[in-house]
C-alpha cells in the first residue's frame, strides 16, 4: 500500500523544518509529502520551497513535496478535508508540523495492519508530548484497542473509507473534526483503532496556540456535531448535556472562563441552520455504540 504524509501548518517555520527533515529519512519514503501553508505570514512557505529544492537536487524520488498555500487561513479542518481528496496514497499519515514518527521504518510496520484489516478505516498511536512531559520516557502504552477518537498529529487514515463518507466538516475551522470523524467510521461498521505498533514525537509547538480559543472551538464544533449525526430524538437532549459538560470544565478553569462560555453558544446558535441543511443523522444504535467507546 501507498502513503501520503499530510501537514497543515501555520506560523510555525521552525517546528515544521524539523519535521520536514525527520521525514526525509523514512525509509520505505511516501510517494508524496502535502504541505499545506493556512494564512501563514512567517518564513513557512520560503522553508517548505527550499526543501523541495534541495530535494530535487539531491533527485530524492520518494516522498515528493508538495506545498499548497491558502493566503487567507482555511483552517486545519479544511486543510486536511482538500488534502485528503487531493492524496495519491492508499493511506494518508497525518501530522502536525509539530509532531513526527519516531521509527524511521513506520511506514512498513503500518502497512500490513491495514492490509490484513479491511475494516480498520484509522490507526493511531501512542504520542511522547511536552504537553505531558510524564510521556517522554513511558515505555508501556498498553493493548491495540478500538476507541471513538484519535488526533490528526499522528495517524494514518485510510483514504478509500474517507471518500465514502461525509469526511472532515470544514466549517468546523480547527478541532473536533477527528471525533465527528470517528462517529462516522463506526457508524459505517469501521474501526478505529489505538495502536502501538510505532510512536509519535509531539513537542507541541505553544506557538498559535490559545486554550481558551481551543475550547471555544471545540464546544462550538462538539455541539454542531450533535446537530450534525445524532438522530432528533436525542439530539435535545445531548446538545444540553454537552452544554454542562463544557460549563463544568470551565468552571473548573476559573472565573475568566465561566464569563466567556457565552461566546461559543453564541458561535454555536449562529451555525445551527447550517446543520440542519447537511443533516446526515447516524441511527442510535451506532451512535450509542460510538458513545460507549473511550
Amino acid at each position: 500500500m501507498t502513503f501520503t504524509v499530510m501537514i497543515t501548518t501555520k506560523n510555525r517555520a521552525t517546528d515544521l523544518r524539523r519535521t520536514l527533515q525527520v521525514l526525509r529519512e523514512l525509509n520505505p519514503a511516501p510517494v508524496e509529502i502535502l504541505v499545506t501553508a493556512d494564512g501563514c505570514t512567517d518564513e513557512t512557505v520560503e522553508i517548505v520551497k527550499a526543501e523541495m529544492l534541495k530535494a530535487e537536487s539531491q533527485e530524492q524520488e520518494g516522498g515528493k513535496l508538495k506545498l499548497i498555500v491558502n493566503e487567507a487561513g482555511k483552517g486545519s479542518v479544511a486543510s486536511r478535508d482538500w488534502m485528503m481528496r487531493e492524496a495519491r496514497g492508499d493511506l494518508v499519515l497525518a501530522l502536525d508540523d509539530d509532531s513526527y514518527p519516531e521509527q524511521s521504518d513506520c511506514l512498513a510496520r503500518i502497512a500490513p495492519m491495514f492490509e490484513q484489516n479491511p475494516k480498520v478505516a484509522i490507526a493511531h498511536f501512542p504520542q511522547r508530548t511536552d504537553e505531558y512531559p510524564e510521556t517522554l520516557l513511558q515505555t508501556d502504552f498498553g493493548p491495540a484497542r478500538p476507541t471513538r477518537s484519535f488526533a490528526n498529529s499522528g495517524a494514518v487514515l485510510r483514504r478509500s473509507t474517507y471518500l465514502q463518507l461525509p469526511g472532515f466538516e470544514p466549517k468546523f475551522f480547527h478541532m473536533y473534526e477527528e471525533p465527528d470523524y470517528a462517529l462516522q467510521c463506526v457508524a459505517a461498521g469501521y474501526e478505529v483503532l489505538f495502536t502501538p505498533q510505532i510512536t509519535i514525537r509531539h513537542h507541541y509547538s505553544g506557538a498559535t496556540r490559545s486554550e481558551l480559543r481551543n475550547h471555544h472551538r471545540h464546544s462550538r464544533n462538539e455541539m454542531w456535531s450533535v446537530w450534525l449525526r445524532c438522530p432528533f430524538s436525542q439530539c435535545f437532549g445531548l446538545a444540553l448535556y454537552r452544554t454542562f459538560s463544557q460549563f463544568r470544565y470551565a468552571c473548573k478553569r476559573g472565573g475568566g472562563w465561566v464569563i466567556r462560555e457565552p461566546v461559543w453558544w453564541w458561535q454555536a446558535l449562529k451555525g445551527i441552520s447550517y446543520c440542519l441543511k447537511k443533516r446526515e443523522p447516524i441511527a442510535w444504535k451506532h451512535y450509542r455504540a460510538w458513545l460507549k467507546l473511550k
